[in-house]
């Protein structure tokens, strides 16, 4: 058993290896986004300084906090995004996926060990743009550990919940010809719900309570707020276990309706 497990582990690691080298592949991507992003900061920080000048607070929150907040979320906000719903749609178009369900390793699992490596790859690379929001934007860090341990630990969790979220979507890919239109979609509703513009403390009570029964937040309003201290150090066991429940939740979804999505699989030839 244990060597059957080592010999999994080496698979995925293999797969998990890869993305990295596909991602500097197309390095000039990264500049672009680099690029958009900073330009996206200087007008989000221009909007609220404006937004405040003749408030001290808003919703509870000071402009530093606001700053704060909207600073990570913009360094983090790339995370949300996902062509998860498209890449499936080209995989069932060009047959590509008869390939992946074949191979001797579980689809879905392999690609979360993938997700886990963009994970880590993204969050070295936006390394220089969080040193350019706290040298140019005025971002503040917090200097406690213990902070960092609670958004690593939530933003690990997130990241999780986006991935079978988004897997779930991906499997409505199997029931139709056209995957752009769900893209779209998929990443204006995930972009407003999940904070990446706008904290969910200051949308409209009802606006906060859609946000809420979506997972979307969990993603990056939680572990940014964290982070920012919007969410105290003392409330974050408490968002770990709400966490921890939309992952079984969404986990055990996914995974249902994935098999059942597969068996309306129809290839060219076959």
């Amino acid at each position: 058993m244990i060597k059957t497990f080592r010999r999994r582990l080496n698979v995925y690691l293999a797969f998990a290896a890869m993305t990295p080298k596909l991602f500097l592949a197309y390095s000039a991507w990264v500049w672009v986004e680099f690029f958009a992003q900073i330009l996206s900061m200087t007008i989000f920080v221009f909007f609220w300084r404006a937004v405040y000048a003749e408030n001290t607070v808003i919703s509870g929150l000071s402009l530093q906090q606001t700053l704060n907040y909207i600073l990570i979320a913009q360094v983090l906000a790339p995370i949300v995004q996902s062509r998860s719903v498209f890449r499936m749609g080209w995989l069932i178009g060009n047959g590509m996926i008869a390939v992946e369900l074949i191979r001797p390793v579980d689809f879905q699992a392999r690609s979360y060990v993938e997700s886990l490596a963009d994970l880590a790859t993204f969050l070295i690379t936006k390394i220089p743009l969080a040193l350019l929001a706290w040298l140019i934007f005025g971002l503040q860090l917090p200097g406690d550990p213990l902070v960092w341990v609670c958004f690593a630990v939530s933003l690990l969790l997130g990241a999780t919940i986006i991935f079978f979220a988004d897997w779930a979507f991906s499997c409505l890919a199997f029931y139709t010809t056209e995957t752009w239109g769900l893209s779209v979609v998929r990443e204006g509703v995930v972009a407003f719900f999940s904070g990446a513009l706008l904290p969910l403390a200051m949308m409209p009570g009802w606006l906060q309570a859609i946000g809420r029964a979506l997972p979307f937040a969990q993603v990056l309003y939680v572990p940014v707020s964290i982070l920012g201290g919007i969410i105290p150090v003392a409330s974050a066991p408490g968002a770990w276990l709400i966490q921890l429940l939309w992952i079984a939740g969404l986990g055990l979804f996914s995974r249902v309706f994935y098999n059942i999505a597969i068996r309306k699989v129809t290839v060219q030839g076959g």
